[in-house]
């Protein structure tokens, strides 16, 4: 029988520097039937140069991209605010650091999991370090080769953290012919754990097709409105298709079933006694 996968609501950096947006998300989550939501949160010193730092850009928040990137990043008393607003909700949060000074920032916090986005799975060091805190962790792998997943696999296996890897395609929005989504099963074959999926496309049928393999655990973008500014918007689902993707995954679910051969229920006992009765000698 396939199980309900844990199902994160991936807020990452949707929120736009609001925290009256980041509630309202939050909260969309926790009605929708989402078990967790997630931020990603860089020190921007950390991950950009000065020359990209100083290159224009136009944003809410000013004409370059420090300036943008600024914007994007909540505080530790934004964080704060958001630890207690989900402990009211009673919905698990954590995020995705993509340095080392943000992975030490999510300690202030007694958060469950850790999560390597596509972009970190290449950093050994950085893996090590997030593997010595022996939460379990959720590792993309977009943009990955074999070899980058092997090394990943085994850095947590040393250090003996559970961890899963999700199927990750990075384009957004991802198109249906680049899912792959047998690469699942593939995944399952070769390191033998948890595989999850993190999708990035239009739409929740490919995450349902998802939930037909087995997947452990599904991530989805969400957001308030697809339009409004920021790159990973467009890719993301609104209050109305996390809604449909929930209901239809409960669906699926109800609907697969057990794998019975010649099992007859007790309706269709009562339908074949009726289409069968011009049948002489019909056992029924």
């Amino acid at each position: 029988m396939i199980k309900k996968p844990y199902l994160i609501a991936e807020i990452g950096i949707n929120h736009n520097g609001d925290l009256k947006i980041a509630k309202k998300l939050i909260k969309n989550a926790k009605d929708t039937g989402f078990d967790a939501v997630k931020f990603q949160k860089r020190d921007i010193y950390k991950v950009y140069s000065k020359e990209i730092l100083n290159t224009p850009r136009e944003s809410p928040w000013g004409k370059t991209t420090e300036a943008q990137k600024k914007g994007l990043e909540f505080d530790l008393k934004d964080y704060k605010i958001i630890d207690e607003y989900c402990k009211d909700l009673e919905i698990e949060w954590f995020g995705s650091a993509w340095d080392l000074n943000s992975l030490a920032f999510f300690d202030k916090f007694q958060i469950k999991y850790n999560k390597i986005a596509s972009a970190m799975i290449v950093d050994q060091a950085f893996l090590e370090e997030v593997a010595m805190k022996g939460k379990h962790t959720f590792i993309s792998t977009g943009m990955s080769t074999i070899q980058d997943m092997d090394k990943a696999v085994e850095i947590f296996t040393k250090h003996n953290c559970s961890f899963e890897l999700m199927h990750c395609v990075s384009t957004y929005p991802m198109k249906p012919n680049d899912a792959n989504l047998l690469t699942i099963n593939s995944l399952k074959n070769r390191y033998k754990c948890d595989i999850g999926y993190s999708g990035h496309e239009n739409g929740i049928a490919i995450s349902l097709a998802a939930v037909c393999l087995g997947i452990s655990s599904l991530e989805r973008h969400i957001t308030l409105d697809r339009t409004m500014y920021g790159s990973d918007q467009s890719a993301s689902l609104e209050l109305s298709g996390m809604r449909d993707l929930t209901q239809s995954l409960d669906k699926i679910l109800v609907s697969l079933g057990e794998e019975k051969l010649g099992f007859v229920n007790e309706e269709e006992k009562i339908i074949a006694k009726k289409l069968r009765a011009h049948l002489i000698n019909e056992k029924l």
